[in-house]
């Protein structure tokens, strides 16, 4: 049975929208969405009481660094955003680097494979950034610290159809938003990302 797809062909990165918050940090009309699946961990609304989020365009001309995260890539599941247990060590570590470091920020990049429409697999590599973000808050991060966005199939870390592609291909990434008042000439970090 073939189903027909429907929707744009353009292939456009975009920053994860997320809600307007009011002034005492709750949230204005959040619309109504897909919820994430409840693993047990799941970051309780009274836990990011008062945390306000960042302006998307805020750290949009920071110094990136993607290197330094590289080795704490998690991968999921096929057509999952629960984080697997042997993955949340890695986001632990993360999260120990922006404790230390209280004027970066990271950003989480959601990743998919080729399977499934564009549409779905954008919105799955959301959901995957996403539950990253909340572990990250569950840890003790400022949610106005952490970006999300979802590259969905449009940025594969290997080329093929396969299940090993695909196994790579399933995966988020952190990516270190340098404070740029913070980085000079004799920094170690530049803007080493090919992608922005």
């Amino acid at each position: 049975m073939t189903l027909p797809a429907v929707g744009c062909r353009t292939k456009s990165s975009y920053l994860t929208g997320l809600p307007k918050t009011g002034p005492t940090g709750s949230v204005v009309d959040p619309g109504i969405g897909k919820a994430l699946p409840d693993d047990g961990n799941k970051v309780k609304s009274d836990d990011v009481t008062g945390t306000s989020f960042a302006d998307p365009n805020l750290r949009k001309h920071w110094p990136r660094d993607r290197e330094i995260f590289q080795a704490d890539t998690v991968h999921f599941d096929f057509d999952s955003s629960i984080i697997k247990s042997e993955e949340k060590p890695k986001v632990a570590a993360v999260a120990e680097y922006i404790k230390a470091h209280a004027s970066d920020a990271v950003e989480i990049e959601g990743h998919c494979d080729a399977r499934g429409t564009e549409e779905y697999n954008r919105s799955l590599g959301e959901r995957r950034a996403l539950a990253l973000r909340e572990e990250l808050i569950r840890l003790g991060i400022e949610a106005s610290r952490v970006d999300t966005i979802s590259y969905g199939e449009d940025r594969p870390a290997v080329a093929g159809n396969d299940d090993a592609a695909y196994r790579k291909n399933r995966r988020a990434e952190f990516v270190l938003e340098k404070h740029q008042n913070l980085v000079g000439l004799n920094s170690p970090v530049q803007n080493n990302d090919p992608n922005k």
